[in-house]
């Protein structure tokens, strides 16, 4: 992450000194296995910090954590996060704390992976693999959350269990045969989604949602769109639902 703030800082953000700070902690065990971020207190006595569940792993391969740390760490929930955090005194306290809206969130995440892509940062086959298995893991997610929640069946002209209607015990068998995560990372997953109806969704939602705002932005000013004014002023706007989102960045 002090890599990606020092190559980023100056060129595609413009970032205040306390948001440049950000830490990288071993998850305390007994939680999920997937990655998080906590943002900084609201004085940022307490920085932004990146956990790693171990899962008793003491080896971990960098094709993985790459583009995870995009998400999790810079430019990722930290950037937005701590720049809600830095922004306060012009939003509500309730926009710069608690008033988060997940699918904005999670969808500025998974845009900072991409974004990292499009300018060069995964620049080896390894690293780029990991960001497209994080993408493949998505999509996956994406038809298991749908088919459980609204009992589908799933096609009949589906190379997986066709006809069947979707159960957790498919779901876990789908996600494990189109994912490149160990078991015990796909069940903690399944447990995540069966609890947090259409939050896996919510990912791919605020990216598209991301991505329309910024080319709606570029189509209008042309040559003269400023990236880095851009995500500044997009990341300073609070959050908000997707409808607004793309509205608002539509006229950054």
């Amino acid at each position: 992450m002090d890599e990606a703030i020092e190559a980023l800082d100056g060129t595609h953000f413009e970032l205040a000194e306390r948001v440049r700070k950000v830490e990288s902690r071993i998850a305390p065990p007994g939680g999920a296995a997937a990655p998080y971020y906590t943002g900084p207190s609201e004085d940022f006595s307490r920085p932004g910090r990146t956990w790693l569940p171990t899962m008793g792993e003491t080896r971990f391969p960098v094709y993985d954590l790459v583009s995870t740390w995009y998400h999790e760490g810079v430019p990722g929930h930290h950037l937005q996060l701590a720049q809600w955090a830095h922004v306060a005194d012009s939003l509500s306290r309730y926009q710069a704390s608690i008033g988060i809206v997940s699918a904005n969130a999670e969808g500025w995440a998974l845009y900072a992976e991409r974004l990292m892509d499009e300018l060069g940062f995964l620049p080896d086959a390894e690293r780029r693999l990991g960001y497209l298995d994080a993408q493949m893991m998505r999509a996956c997610r994406v038809i298991v959350d749908i088919g459980m929640h609204l009992e589908l069946d799933i096609p009949a002209d589906s190379p997986f269990h066709p006809g069947e209607r979707w159960t957790p015990a498919l779901a876990q068998e789908f996600f494990g045969n189109h994912s490149g995560r160990p078991a015990d990372f796909v069940e903690s997953e399944l447990t995540r989604y069966l609890s947090m109806p259409g939050q896996a969704i919510g990912y791919k939602l605020g990216e598209r949602a991301w991505l329309l705002g910024r080319e709606n932005a570029r189509a209008a000013h042309g040559d003269s769109f400023d990236l880095k004014s851009w995500h500044m002023a997009a990341l300073s706007q609070g959050p908000l639902g997707l409808d607004d989102l793309v509205d608002e960045l539509s006229k950054l």
